[in-house]
């Protein structure tokens, strides 16, 4: 096979004729013009038609080549050579670009990262004498890719559908939504307000999304669609509910959905069969690992919109570091202990996703607590989990078809782990021990899905070798032993390469020259001489082919070998496939036990993590409450003290209760008051997240929602300032915020003039203490002291302040340390100068 670079080489050589398939000499004859064009140039234009699209790569023999525009993007964005060939007296030169078939996968990931649809027709029928049949199998697209860099081994890669619901009783607009992972086969659909979408976007963060092709006036056109991601426009009859729930059964193979918990949610019924009509035609073998469609109701979850994500820095910083810098992670890269990928990707679940319901929580809670007091149960399972392959993706490419022999003994690798794993996590209590001994969320045993999973494993052992090739055409694949049949055919294989050797050995004998057997996959096998010494061949050599130092021969007795040699081969690859495919089928359906197997093994992996994350940084269990105060005494930020040597975060109190529901929290720049506000909302997050929190003591009330409006920020795009955008996400706030929710407000109003910025400020606090039903709790951080003075005319309202050590003069002399000292009652300066000064502001200015 020639290299990448040598395809690359000679971009003015003429390439081979379009059906002159590269390991198909005997081809060339199908390349002949028909009615303009070749029978290869209208196959092709055929498949191109059937998606037109996408970028369609032609398998032909060892590479896989693109022609027209397509070619042209492949040769930009992968930095190939950009040849040209006629393909009919009608076509003039056709542009071809062409990369080698085993290198499919990295140009795949380059393609679909970016952005791009990418087809792939196959041969489909053996090369010989006419025209190759060729299919497309499989259209590639960011929602649908199953492995290589694109892939973040502990993040979902979310396929979603959009489609407009039927409105609420509030007649707010809603939407009707469905999202896959095809690598985990996890899927859930939700119905939800319209404006709680841009908060979902924030969670899932889908590569690819699908939506009804309507026109510029259709519902679908006023959504807010996530940035950065393929928008896939479809037909809106695959977005019909009627249909989707046929669909559905038809997946599940069940008569109704009424077991599913669907009800209220029949709206999002429609995207997801948009999602499986989708998978039926770009990846058929993906709907095999299709789970359980799971429900998704707002009311069992703590709402977060977009903005709260974004400030609360759960997933991403807010700004990235620069160069040299250490800083800017965010809240999952301190939190993620986890030490498998489905460990990792249930702990970024649970953090975008937080519950409101108190008994789930406490079971969370008290599988780590079971973790923080068995030390010794801790570390162990931790070392057993270190390096356990992805079981969930593994799996979901056997059931799609698509895994090769070495897939199967890692999932085996990983399978035969996860029993130990388990009784190590029995070892360490009643709580850890509930999680395996319990039920999955099917309702079937734990316990039993990890004795299929050893059994399975157990399986591929006996009938794989451990280091087996990954093209089942090289062999070797079964274990010696398994399979009778393939032990009979490997003895008749070994047995005619044994005569093969003999004959060698023989012919250097009777030639008394330097004879070697070979073979070519095209002229099959052969003997070969020096140039040399090819002028001694025996009269029975006869030429067949000259090469720069050798002379190759036909010779008879090789030749009658050579079909007996390539019969015990093709015999005994046709049973090593047969095995294979035994493997395979009972990997498949022993697929729900497994995925119930890893689910549990990633719900210890959470929790043990969880637990070194406390026991390593001094976190306590939250006592969680259906109502009452929020109290937390000595609160710490999870992040900020992850960066900061050990002992120099200042911790601090928070209180908020009937008599305190809102706090005015002033003081100077620098001194700590975001820093507050975040950590404050982040314990509260984390606790009902299920883990533990970094304070001495935390009582958390459960809340709804969290909202939070911090830092400045525009957007241009859409024609708003910053002060804009302010008005907007406190407006959001003031709209959708309850008497349970957590409220956190930094610096309102001060994007404007300073009379309008301080009345709309106090207005915010006005309107927050007056709710109807209740004010929600909140943490009120400004730079405007007169709204000190809302303390003594509102009862809820109560003020603290930043602690300073002060001994500055009024021009920003003497000397002043900011305490990062939450304390009672409100500030008088703000010490901006003094700010000013540190920040090296020349002295005539300050």
């Amino acid at each position: 096979m020639r290299a990448l670079a040598e395809h690359q080489a000679v971009p003015t050589a003429e390439p081979p004729a379009l059906d002159a398939d590269r390991v198909e000499p005997d081809a060339a004859a199908s390349d002949v013009v028909r009615g303009g064009q070749t029978p290869g140039r209208r196959q092709y234009l055929t498949l191109k038609a059937q998606q037109p699209d996408a970028i369609l790569l032609f398998r032909m023999g060892d590479f896989y080549e693109t022609f027209d525009g397509d070619a042209e993007i492949c040769a930009r964005e992968l930095g190939i050579a950009l040849t040209s060939r006629p393909m009919g007296k009608d076509e003039g030169r056709i542009p071809l670009a062409g990369v080698p078939h085993h290198q499919l996968e990295r140009y795949l990931e380059r393609l679909v990262g970016a952005g791009y649809r990418v087809a792939i027709a196959e041969q489909v029928s053996e090369p010989g004498h006419g025209l190759v049949e060729r299919r497309i199998v499989r259209v590639v697209t960011p929602g649908t890719v199953e492995n290589g860099a694109l892939l973040a081994p502990a993040a979902h890669n979310w396929l979603a559908a959009l489609a407009p619901a039927p409105a609420g009783p509030d007649q707010q607009p809603r939407w009707a939504l469905a999202a896959c992972d095809v690598t985990t086969g996890e899927l859930e659909l939700q119905v939800l307000p319209g404006d709680e979408l841009g908060g979902e976007w924030a969670r899932l963060t889908p590569r690819e999304l699908l939506v009804p092709d309507t026109d510029a006036r259709g519902a679908v056109a006023g959504a807010m669609l996530p940035e950065g991601v393929l928008v896939t426009r479809r037909d809106p009859r695959r977005f019909a509910v009627a249909d989707a729930t046929e669909a559905l059964c038809g997946q599940f193979a069940v008569g109704t959905l009424d077991g599913f918990g669907l009800i209220g949610l029949e709206a999002a019924l429609g995207p997801t069969g948009a999602l499986l009509d989708y998978l039926a035609e770009a990846w058929p073998g993906a709907l095999a690992h299709l789970r359980l469609p799971r429900p998704v109701r707002g009311a069992a979850h703590v709402f977060l919109d977009a903005q709260t994500r974004r400030n609360l820095e759960l997933f991403a910083p807010a700004r990235p570091p620069s160069a040299g810098e250490t800083s800017g992670r965010a809240l999952i890269d301190v939190l993620d202990e986890t030490r498998t990928p489905m460990g990792g990707r249930l702990l970024r679940l649970r953090l975008g996703r937080p519950l409101r319901e108190l008994a789930p929580l406490q079971a969370r809670l008290d599988a780590v607590a079971a973790f923080v007091e068995a030390g010794s149960e801790r570390h162990r399972l931790r070392e057993q989990l270190r390096g356990l392959p992805d079981v969930e993706r593994l799996l979901g490419r056997v059931r799609a078809g698509t895994a090769h022999a070495r897939h199967l003994v890692q999932l085996a690798s990983g399978l035969a782990r996860l029993p130990v794993a388990a009784e190590t996590a029995r070892a360490a209590g009643a709580a850890a021990a509930a999680l395996i001994d319990g039920a999955a969320t099917d309702g079937a045993p734990v316990a039993g899905a990890l004795t299929a999973a050893a059994e399975t494993a157990a399986l591929v052992a006996a009938a794989l070798n451990d280091d087996p090739p990954v093209d089942p055409a090289d062999g070797d694949s079964v274990r010696t032993g398994f399979d009778p049949e393939v032990d009979r055919l490997r003895a008749l294989a070994s047995g005619a390469r044994e005569e093969l050797a003999a004959l060698e050995t023989a012919q250097r004998e009777r030639t008394g020259l330097s004879v070697k057997a070979g073979f070519h996959r095209v002229f099959g096998y052969y003997l070969e001489l020096p140039r040399a010494q090819a002028d001694r061949a025996p009269h029975d050599y006869e030429p067949r082919q000259t090469l720069a130092g050798t002379q190759r021969f036909r010779f008879p007795p090789l030749t009658a070998l050579e079909a007996e040699i390539l019969e015990a081969r093709d015999a005994l690859l046709t049973a090593e496939r047969a095995v294979l495919d035994r493997v395979l089928a009972q990997l498949a359906a022993a697929g729900p036990a497994i995925l119930r197997a890893a689910a549990a093994i990633a719900t210890l992996d959470v929790a043990a993590g969880l637990a070194t994350v406390a026991v390593d940084r001094g976190y306590v269990r939250p006592k969680l409450a259906s109502g009452g105060a929020l109290a937390i005494e000595d609160g710490r930020h999870p992040v900020v003290e992850h960066e900061l040597p050990a002992g120099e975060f200042v911790p601090n109190d928070a209180v908020l209760d009937s008599e305190s529901a809102i706090v005015v929290l002033t003081g100077p720049n620098m001194g700590g008051k975001s820093t507050y506000l975040r950590q404050t909302a982040l314990i509260v997050l984390l606790a009902q997240c299920g883990s533990f929190v970094p304070a001495r003591r935390a009582r958390i009330p459960l809340v709804d929602r969290i909202f939070s409006r911090v830092g400045a920020q525009d957007d241009l795009a859409a024609g708003q300032s910053t002060f804009m955008v302010e008005m907007v996400e406190t407006a959001t706030i003031l709209h959708q915020a309850t008497e349970r929710s957590l409220v956190i407000l930094d610096e309102v109003g001060r994007g404007t003039a300073t009379h309008d910025g301080l009345a709309i400020a106090q207005a915010v606090v006005e309107y927050l203490h007056d709710r109807p039903g209740g004010a929600p709790w909140t943490l009120f951080a400004t730079h405007f002291h007169e709204l000190t003075a809302l303390a003594a005319t509102l009862p809820r309202v109560t003020n603290r302040s930043v602690a300073v050590s002060d001994a500055a003069d009024a021009d920003g002399t003497g000397e002043i340390v900011f305490l990062h000292r939450i304390v009672a009652g409100g500030a008088d300066r703000s010490y901006g100068v003094h700010v000013a000064a540190l920040a090296g502001l020349p002295r005539a200015v300050v």
